[in-house]
């Protein structure tokens, strides 16, 4: 009985130093979490108290007729990659219906002759550009594709397609004649005034707007 008596004295000993150890250690922890509480408070109070950085001003647009406005690589790059798309596609359409014109429609007035061929040059671009926007890096569905080729930039096609003509005019008279090297010559020439035309109008679309007009 001493001995069951000491025993159960022992546990009872033990189970309230381990309650007083756990409830100094509970103590302890509580005063140091407020000791940390009151250190953050102070340190945020401190930072809402602290002068506000001043925002940044938006950066301005750059003017039109500035230099720095007309010195973007990357953008011409742009400008040229999107102008050279529709060259192709209004030359392709363009020569080819004026010599069709020409060859089976002798009696068509070269007036009319060159209208027609700068709105099937036009047509051409258009058609091309849809293929290029589907099959190309955009992979745009066909329905989407021909709204992007039929949004581009008339005021661009209509230079490229007038400055075309009116230098293959003024060197040929409007004739095509494929075995004549000076055709040949006044087309590569007419090609570079199509290109020339509305380069500078596209770059202005791109860097300003953000509008590819092709």
């Amino acid at each position: 009985m001493r001995h069951s008596f000491l025993l159960h004295r022992g546990r009872g000993l033990c189970w309230a130093s381990r309650r007083a150890f756990s409830g100094a250690t509970h103590a302890q922890a509580c005063h140091t979490e407020k000791k940390q509480c009151s250190k953050s408070i102070e340190r945020e109070q401190k930072l809402s108290q602290a002068p506000k950085c001043a925002k940044t001003p938006p950066l301005q647009p750059l003017p039109t007729l500035s230099l720095p406005f007309w010195t973007c690589r990357s953008t011409w790059k742009r400008a040229g990659i999107n102008t050279l798309r529709c060259l192709v596609g209004c030359t392709t359409g363009d020569f080819s219906s004026l010599w069709i014109l020409q060859t089976y429609y002798p009696e068509m007035g070269m007036s009319s002759a060159m209208a027609l061929s700068m709105a099937c040059g036009i047509t051409t671009s258009v058609i091309l550009e849809t293929i290029l926007l589907r099959r190309g890096a955009d992979q745009l569905s066909w329905p989407m594709a021909a709204r992007t080729a039929m949004g581009m930039s008339m005021v661009s096609m209509l230079a490229m397609e007038l400055a075309e003509n009116a230098v293959d005019y003024h060197l040929t008279g409007g004739v095509v004649a494929l075995g004549d090297p000076n055709f040949w010559l006044a087309a590569m020439l007419s090609i570079g005034a199509g290109y020339l035309a509305p380069l500078p109008y596209n770059y202005l679309r791109l860097r300003k707007y953000g509008k590819s007009c092709h």
